[in-house]
């Protein structure tokens, strides 16, 4: 089967095998994740003019999924095997795989860069933080916290209160920078994986904070 990839000069087909001499950009992004941050890459689809590039036109998340017929990269991967990988599927995009390395809280945009301002003058840890073009805000978090969420709310109190925010675990994926999310645009880093922020914390320790500034701008204070 082949894919579409959406380009400059629209969607274009691309077949599984077919190879690109030289290292893209989100190749070279690629193997930084995997060999210096310890995390899995999956190859993704893309999107141009609402049409995704795995060639469904019923696909429920144009240009945000991984392609099916690409392997995910695994850990650890070097830059040789990394391009190699990539080699097969030019143009792909790049997803990380959620809930093995770390799990997501994902917050609307403006509360989320809040939020941050404030984590950082409070001094707690932080792991990476990312922007998507629709408008969302992705905390990086320690494995788990998608299970644990629904009772760290409750004794936090947030267990009733209508929050936009949310938690990302197993079997999720997140597009990550520089690729492009959707068709809309490039994810970003806020706040990019480093020495520092490679381990990424307990949800409990943002989690509070997170709550409270999704709940004020929920009603506008």
């Amino acid at each position: 089967m082949g894919f579409t990839i959406g380009g400059s000069r629209g969607i274009r087909e691309i077949r599984p095998g077919s190879r690109r001499r030289g290292r893209t950009t989100e190749c070279t992004a690629a193997a930084e994740y995997t060999g210096l941050w310890g995390w899995a890459v999956a190859p993704g689809a893309r999107a141009a003019s609402g049409r995704c590039s795995c060639g469904d036109a019923g696909c429920a998340a144009p240009g945000a999924h991984p392609l099916d017929f690409a392997g995910e990269i695994p850990a650890g991967a070097t830059l040789d095997e990394v391009g190699t990988a990539w080699a097969e599927v030019p143009g792909a995009s790049l997803m990380l795989p959620v809930g093995h390395a770390f799990d997501i809280l994902d917050v609307a945009a403006p509360a989320g860069r809040r939020a941050l301002v404030r984590l950082e003058r409070m001094g707690l840890p932080l792991g990476p933080v990312s922007a998507t073009p629709d408008g969302r805000c992705q905390f990086f978090v320690a494995p788990g916290a998608s299970a644990e969420l629904p009772e760290l709310l409750y004794r936090m109190g947030w267990d009733d209160a209508d929050l936009d925010l949310h938690c990302l675990g197993p079997g999720t994926h997140i597009t990550a920078p520089p690729s492009d999310r959707g068709g809309l645009g490039p994810v970003h880093w806020l706040r990019p994986p480093s020495l520092d922020t490679a381990t990424p914390p307990q949800a409990r320790l943002l989690l509070g904070t997170l709550a409270y500034i999704c709940h004020r701008s929920h009603w506008g204070h």
